[in-house]
Parts: structure tokens; C-alpha cells; sequence
């Protein structure tokens, strides 16, 4: 299986979903993380360029930990707009990946960035396989299925969908420990560092499901997108809302 994480900036894939990313590196499945912006604001102490040039070497080592291939589109952070440029950016990253399975972010997350991310892939990751929509590599054959991760903490977020990642909690932990240059960033901002987005929100989801640690996805349900089965691992428990879309 080829499987895609569209992240926003660098260390949201690793945050949201990178439990879920080891258990598919673990099966064997070719995992890409595809990182939109290139975080050149995330610092107080950096130039824009200083921190870019961080953030992306960040970003290599933590999809080096379990194999994911990293696809940067380098865009400005927090000025992701849905436009053709950036359509045409994200089809590319589909054709490349030539994915089975895609998550992005939740559609009304709190950035800009994270939804608008989010709407580009719901929207046009079909278009990856549309002949006439030229990109440098060749249309894919298949629509892959899509999930939107989780969000901070979880607000707003109702989740249909629990992975258990006990297992490779400490796999996702070490993969955003890679991005150093935003541990004193959460602290000035938030008063906490990152530590705190990963225990607590996983604990809390693992708690709704009866396991130590999990993270939550919802499925895109749209035309053309056939959940016959949930091609994910370690799954905990399926809501009855989507039992009865089943």
C-alpha cells in the first residue's frame, strides 16, 4: 500500500497521526509525508530563511525514523491559499505518492492553514488522475479513500475512528522530538512544550477506547470513495454513525 499524511507544517503529521504512520512503515506500506509550508515563521529568534533551512532538515529526520518519503511544497506559513498554483502542487504530491489511503486535516481546524490544506486534498485528489491536468509526473489509476486526523487537543473533533498506537507511541514521539527548533516556540506561545500535544490528547483518545494511547480519524465520505473496509491499523472501534452509512 502506498500511503499519503498531508500536513500543514512541519512536525503536524508527526503530531496528529505519526503513531498510525509507524504502524503503516511497520506493515510495510510506502509511507510519504507531504508538508505544505515550510514553517519560515515558526521562531523568535531565527530570519524567516534561518528557520526554513531548520524546519525542512527537521522535517528529513523526523520521516527518516520510520522511512516515509518527504514531499515538500514549501509555501509560505500561514499563507496557504487554494489557488491554481497550489492545486496543481498538491496534485503532483498525489501522482507522486500514487496513493492508496490519504489523511490531511480536519476540514474546520483552528489554522488557516490546517483547513485549507484540508479542503485542497478533499477537493482535488481526484484530479490526480485526470490526463489533462499536466503535472511532471503521469496521472494515477485509482481515487484513493481519505481521513482527516485529528485536531489540538481535540476541539471540535468528533471522532468515527480509533487507531490504538501503544505500540508505536513512543516511535511518534520520537519522530517530533526531530523538530527541536519548536519545543522553546510552544513554550513562548503556548506555555508548554510539545510534550503536552502528544501524552494528554493520546491518552485521552486511547482512554474513549480502551487502550493506553490511540489517535482518532473521521473517513471523507464522498461520491466515488468506496469504504468497503477501513484500510487502517490497529483499529479500536468504529462509531455507529458510520455503521449505519455502512
Amino acid at each position: 500500500m502506498n500511503i499519503l499524511f498531508v500536513g500543514a507544517h512541519p512536525d503536524d503529521i508527526e503530531s496528529y497521526a505519526g503513531g498510525t504512520a509507524a504502524l503503516y512503515a511497520k506493515m510495510g506500506a510506502n509511507v510519504f509525508f507531504c508538508i505544505a509550508t515550510n514553517g519560515n515563521i515558526g521562531s523568535s529568534n531565527h530570519s524567516m530563511e534561518e528557520i526554513r533551512q531548520i524546519r525542512h532538515k527537521e522535517a528529513q529526520a523526523g520521516a527518516a525514523v520510520i522511512g516515509a518519503k518527504l514531499i515538500w511544497l514549501d509555501f509560505d506559513d500561514e499563507f496557504l491559499f487554494d489557488n491554481r498554483e497550489t492545486r496543481l502542487a498538491f496534485i503532483e504530491a498525489f501522482r507522486i505518492a500514487d496513493s492508496d489511503v490519504v489523511f490531511c486535516h480536519w476540514k474546520d481546524d483552528y489554522n488557516p492553514d490546517h483547513s485549507i490544506s484540508s479542503s485542497i486534498v478533499d477537493n482535488c485528489v481526484h484530479m490526480a488522475s485526470i490526463p489533462l491536468i499536466k503535472t511532471k509526473s503521469q496521472p494515477t489509476e485509482k481515487i484513493p479513500l481519505v481521513y482527516y486526523m485529528d485536531t489540538p487537543a481535540g476541539v471540535g473533533f468528533e471522532p468515527e475512528i480509533y487507531v490504538d498506537i501503544t505500540s508505536t507511541f513512543d516511535t511518534k514521539v520520537e519522530m517530533v522530538s526531530k523538530h527541536e527548533s519548536q519545543n522553546q516556540w510552544m513554550i513562548d506561545i503556548y506555555g508548554t512544550d510539545m510534550s503536552g500535544f502528544l501524552k494528554v490528547p493520546a491518552s485521552y483518545r486511547g482512554f474513549q477506547v480502551g487502550c493506553q494511547y490511540a489517535e482518532a480519524f473521521r473517513p471523507s465520505i464522498r461520491w466515488g470513495r468506496t469504504f468497503i473496509e477501513h484500510p487502517l491499523p490497529n483499529v479500536r472501534e468504529v462509531s455507529s454513525t458510520w455503521k449505519l452509512q455502512k
